[in-house]
């Protein structure tokens, strides 16, 4: 398992909690009808803003989980990053100072390993493919699992297939990237995969990419196409490749303490909230998708291409199979990756 990450500055965790003395203050005025042990106010953070398709999906998980609880479970909602970047507020709910965040699947990586099987290239063969296996017994447990470092995994989000995204130049084959400064997440896998596909992969936080495509300082990213809508890269990025090296969810993660501060009644509606707004966005999913193409098309100028993935995927095929070897755990996931028919 990978080593835990810690809060290394003070400031910071003065500064969240100076934001939610202030939020628990407001919320304290606006519920004058219901005393602290009536109401559990819970803190959910994520780095979203209101044209991403997750932003609504968390909007309605809050709103379902006081509906489900009676008023007995309010959520409060940090958006746009106000808290930090996903590292940090994943490290907040960690060491219990907030209650949840919408993290990344590669920043779950950071906390436990099994969760690197997202980041690895070409493991799902389509989006039915990834659908089914999210609904495993497999996943379950890696939620469980979580525990382990303090957590607990509550549902995921679909986020689609991660592909090249560059400000000018067109991704047809491997060799189009080489050399390339490339904007990855921060874990080990996302790192490897693009070494061995000859990019030079350069971690950087999702609010400076848009800076970094502007700037040079770095020559292309890998999101979904929504990355050019809600975050408006397509203003600064004009070629998108669906290459779709990876399928890396969304994860909803509580603090394991918290979860166990609810009643059993209160639990349930967390898991039923979590469950029926992750099937409301993966149905709005790939709508949003179209659309985000034909707007990035038509007001930012993008061009999209399809290369061929066969080349790509021969050039990582030896980091899955050096993962396999040199972790029990992660083999015994793929393998319930490879199960589904």
């Amino acid at each position: 398992m990978f080593p835990y990450r810690f809060l290394k500055h003070g400031f910071v965790l003065m500064l969240v909690l100076t934001i939610l003395g202030a939020c628990a203050t407001q919320s304290s005025s606006e519920n004058k009808q219901a005393s602290a042990e009536e109401t559990k106010t819970l803190t959910l953070a994520h780095i979203h803003n209101d044209a991403s398709p997750v932003y609504q999906s968390l909007e309605d998980f809050a709103e379902k989980v006081e509906e489900k609880t009676n008023g007995s479970v309010k959520i409060d909602i940090f958006a746009e990053g106000v808290l930090g970047d996903e590292n940090k507020v994943m490290e907040l709910v960690q060491n219990d100072v907030i209650d949840m965040t919408k993290v990344n699947g590669g920043v779950v990586e950071m906390f436990d390993e099994k969760f690197s099987v997202f980041s690895l290239p070409y493991i799902f063969r389509d989006d039915e493919h990834f659908y089914n296996f999210m609904k495993t017994d497999t996943v379950s447990d890696m939620y469980e699992g979580l525990e382990e470092a303090q957590l607990r995994g509550i549902t995921y989000y679909d986020a689609g297939a991660r592909s090249f995204y560059t400000a000018d130049k067109k991704i047809d084959t491997p060799d189009d990237l080489s050399g390339l400064k490339i904007r990855v997440m921060n874990n080990v896998t996302s790192i490897e995969t693009m070494e061995m596909l000859g990019a030079a992969p350069t971690p950087l936080d999702a609010t400076e990419v848009y800076t970094g495509l502007q700037q040079g300082t770095i020559d292309g990213a890998e999101s979904s196409p929504i990355a050019l809508i809600d975050a408006n890269h397509g203003e600064v990025a004009k070629q998108f490749s669906f290459d779709e090296h990876t399928r890396i969810p969304d994860f909803l993660i509580m603090s394991d303490s918290t979860w166990n501060k609810l009643n059993e009644t209160e639990q349930q509606a967390i898991m039923e909230a979590g469950e029926e707004t992750t099937k409301d966005h993966n149905e709005r999913w790939n709508q949003m998708i179209d659309e985000g193409i034909e707007q990035a098309k038509e007001e930012m100028g993008v061009e999209f291409s399809n290369p061929e993935q066969a080349p790509f995927r021969k050039k990582v095929q030896p980091l899955i199979e050096d993962r396999r070897q040199n972790n029990k755990d992660l083999d015994q996931v793929l393998d319930s990756v490879e199960a589904i028919e």
